[in-house]
């Protein structure tokens, strides 16, 4: 069985350690520098965290990028909130995260993985991702409130 933390010699640490999550570094990032969640509550945010498989990248025991999957961990898997802070950007991180993500033994023969990206594509590609074909779009439905976050004006 895999290890649940891989410490890599550079320097940084992927984990699924829930105990080791900043939910301050995660919050704000997701309120103030994400595309997705901008003026996501905090409350919000740690409820997200407590009902989610979370992965933490870590420099020097300090939180520098997150994702989580909401997961039955038998069939389906839906990664969301993927993010390294800026500072800790073109060292290969979201890669060895992703791949950390996939090997995990707990989420070995998903029958299907989802996720949402503007501008990732490229990565999520490496890793055997795809848009999702014509003929299975008109599956797929949502009920989406977009300005969910908005304070009231």
């Amino acid at each position: 069985m895999k290890n649940e933390t891989d410490v890599e010699k550079d320097g940084y640490a992927i984990s699924t350690d829930a105990a080791k999550l900043d939910l301050a570094v995660i919050h704000q990032y997701l309120s103030c520098d994400s595309y997705w969640a901008q003026n996501i509550p905090f409350e919000t945010v740690e409820r997200s965290v407590a009902n989610s498989f979370c992965f933490g990248v870590y420099h020097e025991n300090n939180q520098v990028g997150f994702a989580r999957l909401i997961t039955d961990k038998a069939t389906f898997a839906y990664l969301a909130d993927v993010f390294i802070l800026p500072e800790h950007r073109g060292k290969g991180l979201s890669k060895r995260l992703i791949a950390f993500i996939h090997s995990h033994p707990e989420l070995q023969g998903l029958r299907r993985w989802m996720l949402g990206t503007k501008d990732a594509h490229e990565l999520y590609k490496q890793f055997g991702w795809t848009a999702l074909p014509e003929e299975v779009v008109p599956r797929f439905m949502q009920l989406h409130t977009a300005d969910i976050y908005k304070k009231g004006e």
